[in-house]
């Protein structure tokens, strides 16, 4: 057989192989194992999972078809983390999804073989679940939501929106390892701003109400809310805590704003969900978790609920308006 000869027959062997390799991966159902802090209910509707399992299917995932998805929420209890990680892993899913500092420590402990998502995560780097942004180098790569900078912009919004301002409290879970680390350095970055920032800690319901009265006995001016899925979980209960105590606050997620709390900034949940959604895609298709850099979020979302506002007396600055995403009235 010469040379030619050869190149036609190789060449038409690739040709009736690929087909069949394709098949063979389109066949696959793929499993995904999502990890909640917090309950999930109604799922598409979800203003964090919907997405999530939109971006699935724009990406040609279908439940039912080719891709399963297991889900598991902690009901906003942390301590059930640890369990629920090693169910998942046990299911032996392709991939483990998750969220916030505990869930994803719970998921980095149960496994260092199977991929881990990081849909929303302050500081990974610090937190020790990737070595850089650029090179994650293990099992884990993702999103981070810049969470220490974002809570130094509220600060400075709480400055432009609630006159004599000069002591704000915390909404911290101190189970959450990524609260209590930041909660340090939003106290150092507060005196030098000449706010005092005191540390209110809850990590049960009753715990949150409780924290509320503490906040009062201190004189707090403000509350900013740092992001849980306890408190996330509790949003309504948060808002109504807020407004019995006329206490303006601030948090991450539009949920809380959308709630009846003053003010909400922060990432995009649903555009780094959609986000996430595509490193499973790339996942799937081979790539490694240890090549793939750690998004920083590129969209911020302002919702201001005005009525809030004129509840609490506060005029909302102009400055405040005009960057806003959403004004509820």
């Amino acid at each position: 057989m010469n040379n030619r000869r050869k190149v036609v027959v190789a060449f038409g062997a690739s040709v009736l192989a690929a087909p069949f390799a394709i098949a063979q991966q389109q066949g696959k159902v793929w499993r995904v194992g999502f990890l909640s802090q917090r309950h999930v209910d109604f799922v598409d509707s979800d203003y964090y999972y919907g997405p999530f399992r939109q971006g699935l299917r724009e990406l040609g995932y279908v439940e039912g078809k080719n891709l399963v998805i297991e889900w598991r929420s902690a009901e906003g209890n942390n301590e059930r983390l640890a369990g629920l990680a090693a169910e998942l892993v046990n299911l032996k899913v392709d991939v483990i999804v998750t969220a916030g500092t505990p869930a994803i420590s719970a998921a980095q402990k149960a496994t260092t073989a199977i991929p881990i998502v990081m849909g929303n995560i302050g500081d990974p780097v610090g937190s020790g679940f990737v070595k850089s942004l650029a090179r994650p180098a293990s099992n884990i790569t993702g999103l981070s939501s810049m969470a220490g900078d974002v809570y130094l912009k509220q600060i400075e919004m709480l400055l432009s929106m609630v006159p004599r301002l000069s002591r704000v409290a915390v909404l911290v879970n101190p189970s959450n390892m990524s609260n209590v680390k930041t909660s340090e350095r939003v106290q150092t970055e507060g005196q030098k701003r000449g706010v005092k920032v005191l540390r209110a800690e809850a990590k049960t319901p009753q715990e949150i109400h409780n924290a509320f009265s503490i906040m009062r006995r201190q004189n707090a001016d403000a509350l900013i809310v740092f992001n849980d899925g306890l408190f996330q979980q509790q949003k309504a209960q948060i808002a109504e805590l807020t407004a019995k105590h006329r206490l303006p606050a601030v948090a991450q997620d539009r949920i809380y704003a959308d709630a009846g709390v003053l003010m909400s900034y922060g990432p995009s949940l649903a555009e780094q969900s959609l986000r996430a959604a595509t490193y499973v895609d790339k996942i799937f298709k081979g790539a490694k978790p240890a090549d793939l850099p750690v998004e920083q979020p590129t969209k911020f979302e302002l919702v201001i609920n005005g009525k809030t506002a004129k509840t609490l007396g506060l005029a909302i600055p102009q400055s405040l308006l005009v960057s806003a995403d959403k004004v509820i009235e």
